[in-house]
């Protein structure tokens, strides 16, 4: 496993992050027992993975908590998150703070960040949370102060772009893919230069594990204009990705191009199944696509920025 500097945090992260939400959820929302979930999580742990990216929201928080048990505190980074479409008070968020810290069995979280924030609602979000924040963090109860956005419906980091005027943020969890790229544009050389991290979530969605998902979202993209039809092979849209010298199959190619992508520090990867989480983590041991992979995809998706991948 390689590691990074995460921005101004100066923490040293895996590039590959364990998340522990998404439609798995660690196994918790696909059948997997308490005890399976934790061993997967362990298993990220012993292979060298060492941040976990979870929420109350996804109600994970205390399987990690189960799963960082008899390991080195200080060696593990821990990212979680106060959901930001409820009430925001003072007393709420101190409340959620105090429980995240319980269901972690921790006394302080390295990344506490708001979660899937719209634009629309930055403004008040931030005027009402950023005090108990900076005062969560004065008391040692959380390190580094985060956002999230909601790439489901900001394709174009909206959001983010507000939140980048400010200094506030020490670190961002960005959406980023092979079919939409646009923070490599709005975002990356934003938070590279205000040397704020990026956690990257959506990096693999139903478009790169359903191929009929993803000719769908091809011709939707080609019918609003967004593709060219005389750059894109309908039916085997992303074929080209998969040979020898490239990638083993489109998610090893999803995780690739993320990984590598400047501005990109750590790349979230999110399964409930142990033999998955294998594979993943030798996708991010691999070497970055090829060049012209990597330019041919750039290419196809330059004026995409309609979809999240879901």
């Amino acid at each position: 496993m390689e590691y990074t500097i995460l921005g101004r945090t100066g923490l040293k992260v895996s590039v590959m992050g364990v998340g522990c939400g998404g439609p798995s959820k660690v196994g918790k929302a696909t059948g997997k027992t308490t005890e399976e979930s934790v061993a997967l999580i362990r298993h990220a742990l012993d292979a060298g993975i060492n941040i976990i990216d979870t929420s109350e929201y996804y109600r994970t928080e205390s399987i990690v908590g189960e799963a960082i048990k008899g390991y080195d505190r200080d060696t593990i980074i821990l990212s979680t998150k106060k959901s930001a479409w409820r009430n925001l008070t003072p007393e709420s968020i101190e409340k959620s703070c105090e429980k995240s810290l319980k269901n972690l069995g921790t006394d302080y979280i390295d990344l506490y960040h708001l979660h899937a924030v719209s634009p629309e609602d930055y403004d008040k979000i931030v005027s009402d949370s950023i005090p108990t924040l900076l005062k969560l963090r004065n008391e040692g109860k959380i390190q580094f102060i985060g956002i999230t956005e909601r790439f489901d419906i900001d394709f174009r980091h909206e959001m983010l772009q507000k939140a980048l005027k400010d200094n506030y943020w020490d670190v961002m969890m960005v959406g980023y893919n092979i079919l939409n790229q646009t923070a490599s544009e709005l975002v990356f050389p934003k938070t590279t230069e205000q040397n704020v991290g990026t956690l990257i979530m959506f990096p693999v969605r139903l478009a790169f594990s359903r191929n009929e998902r993803l000719k769908q979202i091809i011709t939707e993209l080609l019918e609003n204009g967004q593709l060219n039809k005389d750059n894109i092979d309908v039916e085997n849209p992303l074929e080209f990705l998969i040979h020898d010298e490239g990638a083993i199959d489109l998610v090893d190619a999803a995780y690739r191009f993320c990984r590598y992508e400047s501005g990109a520090d750590i790349t979230l990867s999110g399964t409930g199944d142990i033999a998955h989480l294998k594979a993943n983590i030798k996708s991010f041991s691999r070497p970055p696509l090829p060049k012209d992979d990597v330019l041919k995809l750039k290419k196809i998706f330059q004026n995409v920025d309609s979809v999240s991948g879901q």
